[in-house]
């Protein structure tokens, strides 16, 4: 009997495999669906999901170790943990599926319904601007989309230079309050840091209300460090945005 191999799936067709398998589970599924909607503690999923909080943290503990959740420490409160799905890993698993399956690619509606999105930080200079540019890019204007703080303070240089170096002129935009957005009907509220969750716990009945856990790049101390941080939450907002996108769609 012949001992050769050469027809056997290669290691990262296992590895697709196995995490493939590991979505099959009922319960790591019904968690990723609740994170793919938005960031949560514990306490939220262990209420959206009606699952024992042991159970949840197992699973949550499991996603994380496959590479397919991610956590942050909460800015409004260091005891807490936001969970979030890993949006990077997962478009790529879909794409490594598609590709091996010779899948043809997904495809939005050319004429999207009409929408408004509203996107709230703490000082609306960063996080929120950054993701008020991209959707305005991404959706090629077709979506009304605004951004505000719950403490204005004004557009930081940093993120302005970042969406430059992508082609994206946010120069433009100006910090204001919540408030100033008062008299706008928002089918989707999306609060782009915890402090800004925690102040802005329900607003203006919007149809959807998300959270994004996303760190401020503007806390890093360092110059070099700073910048880094500011072109990463670019582009980790580019990957949300997008997927909201979908969504909305």
């Amino acid at each position: 009997m012949s001992n050769d191999h050469s027809d056997a799936p290669p290691r990262d067709i296992w590895q697709t495999l196995e995490v493939l398998r590991l979505l099959a589970d009922e319960t790591r599924w019904r968690i990723l669906l609740a994170l793919r909607r938005s960031d949560h503690l514990v306490s939220e999923l262990v209420a959206t999901t009606g699952l024992a909080q042991n159970l949840v943290s197992y699973h949550l503990g499991v996603l994380r170790q496959a590479g397919l959740v991610q956590l942050h420490r909460s800015d409004a409160d260091g005891r807490a943990t936001y969970y979030g799905i890993d949006l990077a890993a997962l478009t790529a698993l879909h794409r490594h599926i598609g590709a091996e399956l010779a899948l043809p690619g997904g495809h939005m509606a050319p004429e999207p319904p009409a929408r408004t999105v509203v996107f709230l930080c703490r000082a609306n200079s960063a996080r929120s601007q950054i993701a008020e540019g991209w959707l305005r890019s991404l959706s090629g204007g077709r979506i009304t989309v605004r951004s505000a703080g719950t403490q204005p303070a004004r557009l930081h240089p940093l993120a302005e230079q970042v969406m430059r170096e992508v082609g994206i002129d946010i120069g433009h935009h100006h910090a204001k309050h919540v408030d100033a957005l008062a008299s706008l009907a928002a089918d989707a509220v999306v609060t782009v840091c915890d402090i800004a969750r925690e102040e802005c716990a329900v607003w203006r009945q919007a149809g959807t209300q998300l959270h994004w856990s996303i760190p401020d790049p503007a806390a890093i101390p360092e110059d070099a460090a700073r910048l880094a941080a500011f072109r990463a939450v670019r582009d980790a907002l580019r990957l949300r945005v997008a997927g909201l996108m979908v969504l909305l769609y």
